[in-house]
Parts: structure tokens; C-alpha cells; sequence
């Protein structure tokens, strides 16, 4: 089978270094591999706040980002969520084949609730899964690059297409989660990396902000530098940030440094970062703003033309 990459991200602030190694990187290879279709998912923004915030600068910097870390807009189909009406409009028979109770026990959506910042849960927040099914669906993704905690949305989008293909005749493949292996990065305090933390490392900040960063970064009052993420947590997070940015395996690092303290390892962190991130941070210097809405455009027609020809399959199935 001809396999199909969906993925994508919410345009909610820059992506940082988690973003790159957790699943920016892997896109830039795949895209050599597979035909790829890049989300930037404006409309979920809303699904867990009252307010959009900058909505154009967040998708412009998502846009400068992407082009940046290499991928190739002649390899790959970057979109906006909002400008491809037929692949909301899949959203209504897929809805029709999920029940609510279904819906309400998604961890996932339980999690999203918790940490929502709407006064109130809208009905958005029910239907995200079902609002996913469609954005894989529409291209008939095959492969889906998550996180651990979004597995159960692409189990969502299986049992969608499962039941669609029972109903109304085969239609769709079942996708599959494709799972990262590079380690998890925590954020610079310690806890979950966030861009509403203000605890990562973003792709485009200065090399003097990257520095500020790492210099408020936890570590602990043993100087010896060893590599262990059970008892030294904060330590070994940043030798893993080193260790990713200069392809090198962290214990090696930490015997490098002995016993040079806390110091000598943000130091060795700064470098690296610095180091790996700067032909990065050229390229977007170069990228310009026409030239980005340009990539979108072009990105968005092809999507919708693509979301159209589905949308008329699944209704000639239906029998509209």
C-alpha cells in the first residue's frame, strides 16, 4: 500500500527544539519517502480557548519554522485548517458515527479539559477527535507521526473509518500512529516543555535569548556531572539536549564534563544549541513574507482539491 503522511500543528506561539526532535525532524525525512500533508490547525485553537490570540503571526511563524527546518513545499502539501470548508463538512457523517459516550471517555479530550482555559467546555472540545478523524481522512492518511498522548485520537480516526466502510462500503484505509523514538524533552524548569510555559528553547529565538534560557535552567549543588534521569532529572535533561544537538550519546558527555559543575554543563548546553540551531535561524532570516504566503496558497488549493474529491466520494457512498 501507498502510504500517506498527515501531520501537523496548532498555531499557538514559534515551535521550539521539543517540536524539532519530537517530530519536525522525522517530517523532513519522511517527506522523501512518502506524499506528506502538513496541517496548521487554526480552527483547533479554539477548542480549549475563548480567544484565537495572533492568529496571522502564529501561522506565519509556524510557516517560516517549517521552511526552515527543510521542508520542501515542492515535496510536501502545507494548509490552513480554515481554508479547506470540504474537509469540515466530513466532520457531519463522521459525527454520526460516534456516540457521545464514546466522545466523553477519550483521555485525551478528559486531559484537554482540565487544562482548558475556557470558562466553559464548549461542544468543540467533545467533537476534537471526530475534528482530527476528518483532518487524516480527507487525504486518506495512512501514517499519522504522534506523541504518546494522541494515540487515542488516531484510535478515534480508526474506529470512524472502520464504521464508514461498514456502513457505506470501503472507502478508507486505517491509519496508523507512527510513534517518535527520541527521548522526551522536559522544558528548562524541569516540567512539561510548553510554548505557554515560557520554559523551551524556540527554533527562532536569538542566540543571547537561547543563552538566558539555559542560564535559568534547574540543575542541582553536586558538581559532578553524571547522567541520571532518575535522581538527577534536571541534569540529565540537559545533557539529553546536548547530546541531540551534537549527535553524541549524553553519559559521554557528562564524563566529559566531571566535575565542572553546573556551570561547564549550561556552558557545553549553550554551544551545542546555538551550534545546531544557526543554519536554521539563517534560512528563516532568508525566507521572505511573500514568499511564505505564496507556499500557503499554493499549499491550501492543492489541499482543497484533495478534500473535494473526497468529500464527493464519501456522498456518492452515502448515496446523496
Amino acid at each position: 500500500m501507498d502510504h500517506v503522511v498527515l501531520t501537523g500543528d496548532r498555531p499557538t506561539g514559534p515551535l521550539h527544539l521539543g517540536h524539532y526532535f519530537g517530530s519536525l525532524a522525522n517530517r523532513v525525512r519522511m517527506q522523501d519517502e512518502h506524499p506528506m500533508y502538513v496541517l496548521i490547525a487554526d480552527y483547533q485553537v479554539i477548542t480549549d480557548r475563548d480567544r484565537p490570540g495572533e492568529i496571522q503571526a502564529n501561522i506565519t511563524d509556524l510557516l517560516l519554522d517549517y521552511l526552515a527546518v527543510g521542508l520542501d513545499p515542492a515535496k510536501v502539501t502545507i494548509f490552513q485548517h480554515s481554508a479547506v470548508p470540504e474537509l469540515n463538512q466530513l466532520m457531519l457523517p463522521f459525527l454520526s458515527l460516534v456516540s457521545v459516550s464514546e466522545l466523553s471517555r477519550n483521555p485525551t479530550v478528559k486531559d484537554e479539559i482540565a487544562h482548558s482555559s475556557q470558562a466553559a467546555v464548549s461542544g468543540l472540545m467533545f467533537t476534537y477527535p471526530v475534528h482530527q478523524a476528518a483532518d487524516i481522512l480527507f487525504c486518506k492518511g495512512t501514517l499519522v507521526p504522534v506523541g504518546r498522548d494522541q494515540l487515542p485520537h488516531v484510535e478515534v480516526t480508526r474506529l470512524v473509518a472502520r464504521r464508514f466502510n461498514e456502513r457505506y462500503g470501503e472507502v478508507f484505509p486505517l491509519p496508523e500512529a507512527v510513534m517518535g523514538e527520541r527521548p522526551l524533552l522536559k522544558g528548562l524548569d524541569g516540567g512539561k516543555m510548553s510554548k505557554s510555559r515560557g520554559n523551551a528553547i524556540a527554533l527562532k529565538a536569538t542566540e543571547d535569548e537561547t543563552a538566558a534560557l539555559i542560564r535559568k535552567a534547574r540543575t542541582d549543588t553536586d558538581r559532578l556531572i553524571t547522567f541520571d534521569e532518575e535522581r538527577r532529572p534536571e541534569v540529565a535533561n540537559l545533557l539529553t539536549l546536548a547530546g541531540l544537538c551534537l549527535g553524541r550519546k549524553p553519559r559521554e558527555l557528562a564524563d566529559e564534563i566531571g566535575d565542572g559543575g553546573g556551570l561547564a554543563l549550561k556552558r557545553l548546553t549553550t554551544d551545542a544549541v546555538n551550534d545546531f540551531l544557526r543554519p536554521i535561524r539563517a534560512r528563516r532570516r532568508e525566507l521572505s513574507a511573500a514568499g511564505v504566503r505564496r507556499v500557503l496558497e499554493e499549499g491550501n488549493a492543492r489541499a482543497r482539491e484533495r478534500a473535494a474529491d473526497t468529500l464527493r466520494e464519501v456522498r456518492d457512498a452515502m448515496g446523496f
